[in-house]
């Protein structure tokens, strides 16, 4: 791969995708496009970008799902389903008492992992929810990793990484080598192709978003941009779960933390206007 072929593709992967390639990724953008170009019949990464150039649309779609990264397991790092468990859902069944639903998005639902995570906290809540209408929207960037998801399908691998042996029993069934969600688990989740450097004002409002481990491959003014946008699609007294390399804090005001909850955060109505326009784009962005 040239230099130039790197520079065409960290553009167009910005450009795209957010992704926000530093300089020196050069090794990931072969490891990642190098079996791509295989596949596709190409001599290498340079005959790749000729035909992106040439805009070759099916290619281009396999080129964006080969560089973002899907790296997910069930209930991953555990403490915002504690949040979800122990703080979001209890003052929330209170709050919606009147109305008795809740809409809830996993705006990087990869694979499937953590949508069906958070369904199985619902049903786990018990009582409580019987009779409430439910909404999880999962959505993400990959048709591919969609498809997984939606048929609820995992390794014994993948089951293995955070899903504890009770759940596993009570809410999936073997399937040869292959263990599959229950079918009420599925139908808890909706699923949806979407990028989040495009609008999303279609998906509604939701009481609680899921917006974990996908900040961090963006620059500086386009996580602002995510911020604000996503402060729009939340209830005024909703949740806001986040990854734990990521934070609001010196981005925006349109959310503050929760208190003494990591990772959690709620709409600020007193706030003023983002921190960022006047700030350099990305001399200080977390990189992929």
């Amino acid at each position: 791969m040239t230099p130039l072929d790197f520079e065409y593709l960290r553009k167009f992967l910005k450009d795209r995708s957010g992704l926000d390639l530093a300089p020196d990724k050069q090794y990931l953008v072969e490891s990642r496009l190098l079996p791509l170009a295989r596949k596709a019949g190409l001599s290498g990464i340079s005959d790749l970008v000729q035909r992106v150039k040439n805009g070759a649309e099916a290619l281009t779609i396999d080129v964006v799902e080969a560089m973002t990264t899907n790296e997910t397991f069930f209930f991953r790092d555990k403490t915002p389903f504690d949040h979800l468990r122990d703080t979001v859902i209890p003052a929330l069944v209170q709050a919606r008492a009147a109305r008795r639903s809740l809409r809830i998005w996993c705006a990087a639902g990869s694979t499937g992992q953590e949508p069906y995570s958070i369904a199985m906290c619902l049903k786990e809540y018990g009582a409580a929810l019987t009779g409430w209408r439910t909404e999880i929207v999962a959505t993400d960037l990959s048709n591919e990793v969609l498809e997984k998801s939606r048929a609820g399908l995992y390794s014994q691998f993948e089951v293995q990484r955070g899903l504890p042996i009770q759940l596993l029993i009570k809410y999936f069934k073997q399937a040869g080598e292959l263990w599959q969600i229950n079918a009420d688990i599925r139908a808890m989740v909706q699923h949806r192709q979407l990028n989040l450097l495009q609008d999303f004002s279609h998906l509604g409002t939701f009481d609680v978003i899921f917006c974990r481990n996908v900040l961090i491959y963006f620059d500086q003014e386009t996580k602002v941009g995510i911020f604000m946008r996503l402060a729009k699609r939340m209830e005024a007294d909703g949740f806001l779960a986040l990854g734990a390399a990521e934070t609001v804090v010196g981005l925006t005001d349109a959310f503050k933390p929760h208190p003494d909850k990591r990772g959690l955060y709620r709409p600020n109505h007193l706030s003023s206007p983002p921190l960022v326009p006047g700030m350099p784009a990305a001399k200080s962005a977390v990189r992929a």
